[in-house]
């Protein structure tokens, strides 16, 4: 599944990259502040190549309370350090008092009044190291990322999502076409998500070699490329935004609010460039807005698998293009690394970023 990346610089092949505790580091930002008191204890953790399953297993045989009785926001990825917010009803928390585990500790504990559902996170706080970087790389990846702040990112979901061998989404469909069972619920759901995401990062693709032709092309050629009527080819070369809109598109505003569909292309490509909306893909399902006229041809033409299983699936819909905050870099040129921090909204993969940084999959 190869995806298009928007920048145009040669790819970085030669720095190195690896998930580790030292080199890759997730801090989760909470959606609101914890009130102090109330029925469950919040629980302030960090763990190390653990996935956040394995983790709960841990405070599971530690207190006696099941998995499922905790609250987390997200799941966190297992290579790396990462901390995240849990939270247990307050009666299990004298058997954690002594709490050990080499790969997991408890930072500080809070109370508040609701147990912490999933997506009740802001985002998430990311450092990544790379090692064996050039100068010439370093100038490199320092534009990447003044690129990166100023104009967004396309949002794929990331490898992480398609499993070792890239075919999660595959055996989603299969699933769907009655080829394949699976009797662990979360499992078939998952593959389920795959076969979605699949679709979505199909359609982000097109839309962004949409943008590029675009970009390097005039009007007429455009127009002839794509099939579209000069006036739609030269209403879409004069947005500011890498990414084109289409009336029809769906809107959402960012980082927070609703969703809409776009009635003025040329308005809202203006809002876009200011980071106040951006466009949403569909997850194909039963639910989740359509794109409509020029935007909704382009969306049919990528979920046309999709179309007879939609009472299967729950469809919503998710950032096409984010927008990383506070970023952060730093060349330290004597032991040849380039640090950098940032954060993105939940749902964003660190991991997507690094990629489009260095022009190549990992």
């Amino acid at each position: 599944m190869p995806r298009l990346f928007f920048m145009n610089h040669s790819p970085i092949t030669s720095v190195h990259f690896t998930k580790n505790s030292s080199d890759f580091i997730v801090n989760e930002i909470p959606l609101y502040d914890f009130s102090g008191e109330g029925e469950h204890a919040v629980l302030h953790v960090r763990k190390r190549d653990l996935t956040t399953w394995q983790m709960l297993k841990a405070f599971s045989e530690a207190s006696g309370a099941k998995v499922r009785d905790f609250g987390y926001a997200g799941l966190k990825d297992k290579d790396g350090m990462t901390t995240q917010y849990i939270s247990i009803h307050k009666s299990y928390l004298p058997k954690l008092e002594n709490f050990n585990h080499d790969k997991i500790k408890i930072l500080s504990t809070t109370f508040h009044n609701n147990k912490i559902k999933i997506g009740h996170l802001l985002g998430n706080r990311f450092f990544i190291r790379l090692k064996k970087v050039l100068p010439v790389d370093a100038l490199k990846l320092e534009q990447a990322l003044k690129t990166i702040q100023k104009e967004g990112f396309p949002n794929y979901f990331g490898y992480q999502r398609f499993g070792v061998n890239r075919q999660n989404y595959a055996q989603g469909l299969e699933i769907l076409e009655g080829k394949r069972r699976e009797k662990n619920r979360k499992i078939r759901d998952f593959l389920i998500s795959a076969f979605q995401s699949y679709l979505f990062n199909e359609w982000l693709s097109y839309r962004i070699e949409i943008s590029k032709i675009v970009q390097d092309f005039s009007p007429k050629e455009i127009s002839k490329s794509l099939g579209f009527d000069l006036n739609t080819s030269k209403d879409l070369k004069a947005q500011k935004p890498f990414l084109k809109l289409f009336e029809g598109d769906i809107c959402h505003h960012f980082p927070h609010g609703k969703a809409f569909i776009c009635q003025d292309p040329k308005s809202e490509s203006l809002r876009f460039s200011a980071q106040e909306i951006t466009l949403a893909g569909w997850l194909a399902g039963n639910k989740g807005l359509r794109a409509e006229k020029i935007a909704g041809q382009i969306e049919s033409k990528y979920y046309q698998q999709a179309l007879s299983f939609l009472d299967k699936m729950r469809g919503t819909h998710r950032f096409a293009w984010s927008f990383a905050k506070d970023v952060e870099y730093n060349y330290r040129k004597e032991e040849a690394w380039f640090e950098m921090h940032f954060t993105l909204q939940k749902g964003s993969y660190a991991t997507v970023v690094l990629e489009e940084i260095l022009k190549r999959e990992l």
